[in-house]
Parts: structure tokens; sequence; C-alpha cells
């Protein structure tokens, strides 16, 4: 290591295995090779370089061709200690520079380098909390009863600006099943609430393509966007043109009179509801991984595993690949329970669909009992009619469901951040997520049970619905914390050193025997 100024993670390493050198060194004569490696490490404190190094991929290749470049005449002759102190040094001086370089991708998302993944990680953020916004404002647009109030659809929407075509759009609304049944009471100026909040929330969407489009124009000229990231971002834009379109479906659905139900105020499917709410969250979370990837290109696992690797082996508790096993290990077991977990958060929000689609809110506000009793009544009553369709359109067992789901979403949130959050070998940034994870689940909790408490108003719907988002943020952004290290992301300190072994342990067992042919296995 010699004149390169080495990390504290390096220096140490070295000197710790020094004993095991000197087994063979012993037999060999080939003490020099520890005297010369570990003396030219005792260098002045103010040579290191700063504590926080981190793995790159392939760092482990640089040292195996310096190896082989200096143990070039080994396979004709037995190396000398000159020799072996030579190939250590050199493989230890080319390990310690690597791991002061920042992590590399094995296969970064976007060109250009760290400017160009900033750039289009702010542009896919900014894409993300649309799509935020338009499932907020989805729900506003449910919660205020509006979107019936547009009975047609056509690719370009103008809307109506004068007193005429205020009266006819009025006079389309007045033929609807909902005007009839529920809002006769209801006059122009009334009727253009609920129109103006309908055809925002379609204009909003339809402005997404544009937000869209346009820079991904000037990313592709500027050579930024990968053919990954190209096939991601067509099917996004292929997803929402199919979200528009199963949007319409939805609506259609409210604008017939329920056969079997002709009684009711007239409602959108609560299957068609569902899977219009499904399609956004698939699109929100397809967009934040893809944002989490422009940004983070290397897993904080791996960056982790040099962090750790500092204070598990400078305290001499470790060996590199112990240490990088330990965080990859504690990883490996938060990821077996965090997917399970991201499954039922994702189960539980698909249940809110259906107590929408059916206001099932308004019904049973109490809690923990429904009407008097822990399971009610009429979980069953739709059984016999209906069989399995009874757990997606009878009320009582919708809302009993949801509640179920959502008391064991809290438990295995609970149990999921008790087991880990404590751990020390994972990322501290998945520790971080853990905890919004808890609050947000928490919170969610609470807003459900005061929006049933108080009949489901416009604000509390609203903001229970919105965090169901925030909770799935905060656990999809774990996931992919937690995700595993490609090949290349991790420390090659563990192969630098059982090289320098085989090295010192070759010339041990030949440096007795004059002229006898070693032959060298590179990499």
């Amino acid at each position: 290591v010699g004149a390169t100024p080495t990390g504290d993670i390096a220096t140490s390493l070295v000197l710790r295995n020094a004993r095991a050198w000197s087994v063979a060194a012993r037999a060999s004569g080939a003490r020099n090779v520890i005297a010369e490696v570990g003396g030219s490490l005792q260098t002045s404190p103010s040579t290191m370089i700063p504590r926080r190094v981190d793995p790159i991929a392939g760092a482990g290749h640089a040292v195996w061709r310096a190896y082989a470049a200096s143990t070039a005449k080994a396979s004709t002759a037995a190396p000398s200690s000159a020799a072996l102190a030579t190939a250590a040094r050199r493989a230890f001086s080319s390990a310690a520079t690597a791991t002061s370089v920042p992590p590399v991708a094995t296969h970064p998302l976007v060109n250009g380098g760290p400017a160009a993944e900033r750039a289009l990680g702010w542009w896919l953020a900014g894409g993300c909390a649309w799509v935020y916004s338009m499932v907020v404002l989805g729900g506003v647009t449910r919660l205020t009863r509006s979107g019936l109030s547009m009975t047609d659809w056509k690719f370009v929407e103008k809307p109506p600006l004068t007193a005429e075509d205020w009266d006819a759009e009025f006079a389309k609304y007045k033929e609807s099943p909902e005007y009839k049944k529920t809002n006769t009471w209801m006059t122009v100026d009334d009727f253009k609430f609920i129109y103006w909040m309908e055809w925002g929330h379609r204009q909003w969407g339809r402005a997404l393509g544009g937000y869209f489009v346009l820079p991904l124009a000037y990313f592709a000229a500027k050579g930024w966007v990968t053919r990954s990231l190209a096939t991601r971002l067509a099917t996004f834009f292929g997803f929402g043109a199919a979200q528009g379109a199963i949007g319409w479906w939805m609506v259609k659905s409210g604008l017939v009179e329920d056969a079997d139900n002709p009684t009711n105020a007239p409602r959108v499917s609560p299957y068609r509801l569902a899977a219009h709410l499904t399609g956004a969250f698939t699109i929100y979370v397809a967009m934040l991984w893809t944002t989490l990837d422009a940004w983070f290109p290397t897993p904080p696992v791996a960056r982790h595993c040099s962090v750790y690797s500092h204070s598990a082996v400078m305290s001499n508790r470790n060996t590199p690949g112990a240490v990088s096993e330990a965080v990859l290990g504690a990883a490996r077991h938060a990821r077996a329970v965090v997917h399970p977990l991201a499954a039922l958060v994702g189960v539980t929000a698909l249940s809110g669909a259906y107590v929408a689609g059916m206001d099932a809110g308004r019904a049973y506000n109490t809690f923990p009992l429904m009407d008097g009793r822990w399971i009610p009544d009429e979980y069953w009553s739709m059984w016999e009619r209906r069989g399995w369709r009874n757990f997606f359109e009878n009320t009582a067992a919708v809302q009993f469901d949801h509640r179920v789901l959502a008391m064991s979403t809290l438990a295995a949130v609970t149990y999921v951040w008790g087991a880990h959050r404590f751990n020390g070998r994972l990322p501290p940034s998945a520790r971080a997520l853990l905890d919004a994870s808890m609050l947000l689940t928490l919170a969610q909790v609470g807003l459900g049970i005061s929006a049933l408490l108080n009949h489901v108003p416009v604000s509390l719907g609203s903001l229970h619905q919105a965090n169901a988002l925030n909770l799935f943020t905060a656990v999809v952004g774990l996931m992919h914390v937690l995700r595993r290290p490609r090949a290349g992301g991790l420390p090659a300190f563990s192969d630098a050193f059982t090289e320098a072994r085989r090295v010192a342990s070759t010339g041990a067992k030949t440096a007795t025997k004059p002229g006898v042919k070693v032959k060298v296995k590179r990499k």
C-alpha cells in the first residue's frame, strides 16, 4: 500500500490478517511479506482517506488485474518474498483506491451521469405527485357525488361558458337516474359545482399526458433515456390511456338504473370503481419505483455494507465477508416480511374501494361493534341469492371485511416495525421508512375510525384515501431500499484478502524447492 493513502478499513483488515499470514511465513522464510506490508501500513493518520468508503461494481476486477500483472513470472519459478509483498501491496492499493470512489450501478436506468439522473428523477417525481393528486381529486369527486354530472364523453371536452350551454348540459343531466331519484331539488347553479368537479378531474388527467410527452422528447434528444427506461415510460403512457377508458366505463355503470335494486340511489359499479382505483395505484407505484431507480441506482444495502464494515471490522468483531453477509442477511430477512406486508396494504386499500362503491361507510357508524355485535347479523344475508358476490355487494360484509383487514394491517406493521426497526445491520433509510410506516398506519386507522363515526364527511374521507397512498408509498420505498444488490455492487475486500493469503501460502510451500514451477490461476 506504501505511498498510496489507504482507508481505515483496508488498514485494519491487513493488520488483522497478519497473524494468519505469519503461519505460512514461518515455514518458508517469507516473514518479510508481513514485515513489508504491515510496516508500510503504519502511516501517519493524517495520510488516511476519510472514513466514509463505498463499494463499487467491479472493484474486485481491478484487484485481480493488479495481482496478475505483479505475478506474471510466477508460472516458471517460485515467488520470492519481495514479489509476494509487491503483489499484496498492489492488490490492497487497488482495493483501497476503489472503495473511495462512489458506487456505479451495473445496469443504469439513465444515461448521462448524476446530472441526468437528478433531472429525470425530479421529472418522474413530478409525475408521481401528479398521479397522487389525481387519486385525491378522484376521491373528492366521488365524495361530493359529482362523478355522474357529465353524461357523455368526448376526446376534447369544451366546458359550457354561456347560459345556453349550461341549460343544455343541465337538460342532459335531468335525464339521468341520479337526478330523477336524488337531485330533483338541484338548480343550474347547484349543477355547476358538480359539473366543474368532474370536468376538472378529466382535464387534469389529460394534462398529465402533456407533462410526460414534452420533457420526454427533450431527454430523448439528449440521449439520457435508456431502452429500459423507454419501455417503462411507454408502459406508463399506455396504462394512463387505459385508465381514462376505465374511468368512463365506470361512470357509464351509474347512468343506468340498478335492475336488482330499482329504488336505490344510482351509483357506479363497485367492481368498476375498484378496477379504476387499482389502475391508479398500479400506475403510481410503477412510477414511484422507476423514480427511485433513477435517483438511487445503487441499492442502499450495498452502500451500508461499507459503512457497517467500518464499525464492525475496526472493533475487531468480524471479517469482511462476515460483515457483508450480516448486512445482506438482515436485508434478506426484512424483505421476507416487507413484501407480504405490501400485499396486505394493497388488499386493504382495494377493499376500501368496495366500501366507497357501496357507500358502506355511512352504515354501522359505531366502533368497534357493528349494530351492537362483533359480527353483524346481516353479514351472510345475500349468500343464498348471490353466493360469493355477498362479500362485494353486501354492505355489512364489505365494511366488516375492511375493518378486519385494517386491524390486520396494523398488527402486521407493528410486528415488522418491532422486529426490524432496531437492527443496526439495516441501512438508516430502511429504519426511517419503518418508522414512517408505523406512524402512517396509526394515522390511517385513526382517520378511518373518525370518518366512520362522523358518517364520512368529505374532509375526513379524502384524508383517509390520501393517507392510504402515503402508507403505500412508505412501504414501496422500504421495498426499494431493501432490494437485492446486483452482482458487482459489494465491497471487494474479501476477494483481495483471500488472494493475498493464497499468494503467501503458495510461497511458503515452494520457497524451499527451487526450480519448482507454480501454476497461478488467474481470473
